[in-house]
C-alpha cells in the first residue's frame, strides 16, 4: 500500500533562526566575535615594562647565539625568534658577551609604542635612523622580529661620502667575479 499524501512536515523556523541564517545576522555575529577578540587583545596587551624585559632577553639571546649562527636567511631567523619566545638567555655570560651587550646599550636605543590592541618595540641606531620594528606584543606574548645584523655593535665610518651606500664588511660569503667581470647588461659609455 502506498501513501498518497505526503504533506509538508517542515516546521517554520523561529525568528532568531531566520536572523541567524540571513546575511545581516551573519554580519552581526562576525562583528560580535571580532569585538570579543579585540577586547581580549586590549586587555592582554603587554605593558612597556614587560616588552622591555622580553626584548632585552631576546637581544641577549641573539648576542649569545651570534657566534654559532653566522649569517642566516629569513626562515632561520623566524624559527630562531619563535624559539626565543619560549626560552630565556643564560644568566652567566662570557666576558665577550658582556662587552657586546655594553656596546649594544651604547650604540642602540629601543623605543616602546602602544597601539591599543597590540604594542611594538623599535630599534634606533645610526644604521636604522627611522627605526626598525624589533618586537610585537600581542595577547600577552612578545614576538621578536629582531636580527643580530640589526644591531650596531661598533663605531666607525658607515659611509665614505654623502649619499653613498653603507660600507659592509666582508663576511666571506660573497662571490669573487674577477678583475673585469661580465655581468651581462652592463653597458659602457663611449663618450658620444
Amino acid at each position: 500500500m502506498s501513501q498518497s499524501f505526503r504533506g509538508d512536515f517542515r516546521k517554520r523556523e523561529s525568528l532568531f533562526g531566520e536572523f541567524r541564517h540571513s546575511c545581516l545576522g551573519r554580519l552581526v555575529f562576525t562583528i560580535g566575535i571580532l569585538a570579543i577578540i579585540a577586547a581580549i587583545a586590549a586587555i592582554t596587551n603587554p605593558s612597556e615594562q614587560t616588552m622591555r624585559e622580553e626584548m632585552n632577553d631576546n637581544i641577549r639571546q641573539w648576542i649569545q647565539e651570534s657566534d654559532s649562527l653566522g649569517h642566516s636567511d629569513w626562515i632561520d631567523e623566524a624559527i630562531i625568534n619563535t624559539g626565543f619566545i619560549f626560552t630565556s638567555a643564560d644568566t652567566v655570560s662570557a666576558p665577550w658577551q658582556v662587552q657586546i651587550q655594553e656596546q649594544f646599550d651604547k650604540n642602540n636605543h629601543v623605543e616602546y609604542y602602544d597601539h591599543g590592541l597590540f604594542s611594538t618595540m623599535h630599534i634606533y641606531n645610526s644604521f636604522h635612523i627611522q627605526g626598525k620594528r624589533c618586537g610585537i606584543g600581542l595577547f600577552g606574548i612578545v614576538i621578536p622580529t629582531v636580527n643580530f645584523n640589526d644591531f650596531i655593535l661598533r663605531e666607525g665610518t658607515m659611509r665614505k661620502d654623502y649619499n653613498q651606500p653603507v660600507i659592509r664588511n666582508n663576511t666571506g660569503d660573497e662571490e669573487y667575479y674577477g678583475e673585469n667581470p661580465d655581468l651581462g647588461g652592463v653597458f659602457e659609455y663611449n663618450g658620444d
